[in-house]
């Protein structure tokens, strides 16, 4: 009886034991619409890519045909707009997109001291522009015959075969000494320049000769025969004040001294 109830259980086991798990179907790999549309993507800017390198740099499209020239303010026209395309050099029909206008830029400034400054745009899809303001001529320099032009930096940049009317003369009699070893030619030609744009207009319409021996003696020739002793270019606002001043109370004198503008002082000699 126990041998029967056994085999009966282990008849039950096997009918409910289901046996290894039989193996699944393969599942079929889907194309996720996110995935599909960046592939799409992707090609067409490699495609676009391509094509602007090509538009930009090996079709006709957009090349360099024309420059021009043109003067940013009413300054002074010296150059003429030949001398500029001649000196800014710039490629024609190579690609707008390899301008160099740095290169361009500092060519014209080397080549041209009279210069002052430099834009170079482009123009799409075809143009170049230059756009250039020229030095000002602040005071002259003689020499020989010639006349050296100077600007409110005290940059010499031009030369000249006549004076200009307007802007007076700028002599260096330079003393040996100490100041000219420490500040130079340049510097107290700078000295000289900046005394001259400190003038009142009623005095610098005057002016004709600015005379500097060093760095803090400048002397102003006026007409009439008159001298101004200004001393260095320092105070320069006091110094006008007190010109003025004693302009105004001793008009007939024919020599003033500003150096000290809170002492100035005036004679006939």
């Amino acid at each position: 009886m126990a041998e029967a109830t056994t085999a009966k259980r282990a008849a039950d086991r096997q009918r409910s034991d289901p046996g290894p798990p039989s193996p699944r179907p393969p599942r079929r790999r889907r194309w996720l619409p996110g995935r599909r549309l960046t592939i799409v993507l992707l090609v067409l800017a490699a495609a676009l890519g391509g094509f602007g390198g090509w538009a930009l740099y090996g079709s006709s499209w957009l090349r360099i045909e024309h420059v021009s020239v043109r003067w940013r303010d009413e300054g002074p026209r010296n150059l003429t707009e030949d001398q500029v395309l001649e000196a800014a050099g710039v490629p024609l029909d190579s690609p707008m997109i390899s301008l160099d206008k740095d290169a361009i830029r500092h060519r014209l400034l080397d080549r041209l001291p009279r210069l002052e400054s430099v834009e170079v745009v482009r123009a799409w899809p075809h143009g170049v522009g230059l756009r250039v303001t020229e030095r000002q001529a602040e005071v002259l320099i003689p020499v020989g015959d010639r006349y050296i032009e100077v600007d409110e930096g005290g940059v010499r940049f031009g030369e000249v075969a006549e004076p200009i009317a307007g802007v007076p003369l700028l002599e260096l009699d330079l003393d040996e000494g100490p100041g000219l070893r420490r500040f130079g030619e340049d510097g107290i030609r700078r000295e000289a320049v900046a005394v001259a744009l400190s003038l009142p207009d009623v005095v610098r319409e005057d002016l004709r000769v600015i005379r500097a021996a060093s760095f803090d003696s400048v002397t102003l020739e006026l007409t009439g025969d008159r001298t101004v002793f200004w001393g260095s270019s320092e105070d320069p606002e006091a110094k006008a004040e007190a010109l003025a001043a004693v302009m105004e109370a001793a008009g007939d004198a024919r020599h003033f001294d500003v150096s000290a503008p809170t002492v100035p002082a005036v004679s006939d000699d």
